[in-house]
C-alpha cells in the first residue's frame, strides 16, 4: 500500500529531523545548529521560541505595548495567561514574566505584551524605553491559571490596579469581540487618569456594553482605595466571581474580605513580582554558590538560577530553558529555591539534597548547588 501524508506518518519525519539536528550538534560543538541557522533567520530555534518586535505602542509615559511575531505559531493562549520573555540587556540574558494582552485565537503568529517600567526594573525599563521594532526576544509557551472559568454562570467582578490591568485586558478584549461581556463590574485603580493603561479603550468597551460598569479610582482625586468601597461600587460583590490583579496590599485586603464573607473560592488572584508560596517562603534572592564551577552569584529572587550563574561567568548545562527538557537539573545541597511558574518552594540539605531545575527556579535566601 503506498505511503500517504497522514497524521500518523508525521512523527517519523519529526523524529528524523530531531536525530539529524542532534547529530549536527555533535559536529558543530561548541555551537549548536541553532546558532548557525540564527544567522539566516534570527527567529529559528529548536530550543525555545523566539519573536521579533513588530511594533512598540506607547500606552502611558511609563508603559508600552510590544507586538511580537513568532516564526511558528505558539500554543494558543487563554485570556489572562502570561509568557516568560528572555531579554538581552547589556550582554546579559534576563527572563521576566508578562501577561499576554492580545485576544486569543489570532492566526497571524502575533501576540502582545504590555510592560510598565518600574523603579528598579532593569528589564522593564529596557523594554519600555529602549526596545525598537526588529528586536528579537526569546519566549516560553503561554502558561498560568488566572483565566476565566468557561462554565461560570455568575456575574463577574474585575478589580485591577496599575499594570494589574494587563491580564484582565486580554479577557475584556475577548469578551468584547465575542459579545459576551454580560453582567460585569470592573474597578480599576491608578494614581491619576493619565496613568490608566488602556484608559481610552476601557471606556470605549464600557460604552459599547450596557452590562459592563467601569469604576475608575484615581488616587489624586479619590484618595487611597479601601476595599470596603466594594459595598458601594458592587453591592452584590460576594455573589460575583472575581478576578483581581495588582499590588500585594490590595490583593491581601481582598483575600481577607472574601474570607470574612465566607466565599474565598470566588476570588481569583494574579500576583506580580514577588513569589510567595503557600508556606510563606518569599523569593527575596540571596547568594548562590555553584560548587563545582567554583562561582558565586547574587540572585534577585526574580531571575532563574541558570541566568544568575551565566551572568557571573558559570558555564551551566541547559536546553529548553523553560523547565521541560531536564538538561539543567542539579542537586540543591542547601537552602531553598522557588519555582518561578508555580511559587512552590523546595529545600535541600547536605544530608538530603534534592533535584531542582535551574532554568525555572530562583533563590529564597542563600543556596548551594552541586553543579
Amino acid at each position: 500500500m503506498p505511503a500517504t501524508a497522514t497524521a500518523e506518518s508525521a512523527p517519523p519525519v519529526r523524529s528524523l529531523r530531531s536525530r539529524l539536528l542532534r547529530a549536527a550538534s555533535v559536529l558543530t560543538t561548541p555551537l549548536l545548529p541553532d546558532d548557525y541557522l540564527a544567522y539566516v533567520d534570527p527567529l529559528f530555534s529548536t530550543r525555545e521560541p523566539r519573536a521579533r518586535v513588530d511594533a512598540v505602542l506607547r500606552e502611558t509615559p511609563d508603559a508600552a505595548t510590544l507586538w511580537l511575531r513568532t516564526r511558528d505559531p505558539l500554543p494558543a493562549h487563554r485570556p489572562g495567561q502570561y509568557v516568560r520573555v528572555g531579554v538581552e540587556v547589556d550582554g546579559v540574558l534576563h527572563w521576566r514574566t508578562y501577561s499576554i494582552t492580545s485576544p486569543a485565537r489570532r492566526d497571524d503568529n502575533r501576540l502582545s505584551i504590555t510592560v510598565k517600567a518600574i523603579d528598579d526594573g532593569v528589564v522593564s525599563h529596557h523594554l519600555v524605553h529602549r526596545t525598537t521594532p526588529g528586536t528579537v526576544l526569546r519566549l516560553a509557551p503561554p502558561a498560568g491559571d488566572f483565566v476565566l472559568h468557561e462554565a461560570a454562570t455568575r456575574p463577574r467582578l474585575f478589580v485591577t490596579a496599575g499594570s494589574g490591568i494587563t491580564p484582565v485586558m486580554s479577557m475584556l478584549r475577548g469578551l468584547d469581540a465575542a459579545g459576551t461581556v454580560g453582567d460585569t463590574v470592573h474597578v480599576h485603580l491608578a494614581p491619576s487618569q493619565g496613568d490608566v493603561i488602556f484608559g481610552d479603550e476601557l471606556r470605549r468597551i464600557a460604552h459599547r456594553h450596557d452590562g459592563l460598569v467601569l469604576h475608575e479610582h484615581h488616587d489624586d482625586r479619590d484618595g487611597m482605595f479601601d476595599v470596603m468601597r466594594l459595598d458601594a461600587l458592587a453591592p452584590d460583590w460576594p455573589e460575583r466571581d472575581a478576578w483581581a490583579c495588582g499590588p500585594a496590599g490590595l490583593l491581601d485586603a481582598l483575600t481577607a474580605r472574601y474570607a470574612e464573607a465566607g466565599v474565598p473560592d470566588r476570588l481569583n488572584l494574579e500576583r506580580f513580582r514577588s513569589v510567595v508560596p503557600a508556606d510563606g517562603t518569599r523569593a527575596d534572592g540571596g547568594e548562590v554558590t555553584f560548587a563545582r564551577a567554583g562561582i558565586t552569584a547574587r540572585s534577585d529572587g526574580l531571575t532563574p538560577l541558570l541566568v544568575s550563574g551565566e551572568a557571573a561567568g558559570a558555564l551551566l548545562p541547559n536546553g529548553c530553558r523553560m523547565g521541560i527538557c531536564q538538561t539543567c537539573v542539579c542537586a540543591l545541597r542547601s537552602g531553598t529555591v522557588v519555582d518561578l511558574r508555580t511559587g512552590e518552594a523546595t529545600t535541600g540539605t547536605p544530608e538530603d539534597p534534592v533535584l531542582v531545575k535551574t532554568c525555572i527556579s530562583t533563590a529564597a535566601g542563600d543556596v548551594e548547588l552541586d553543579i
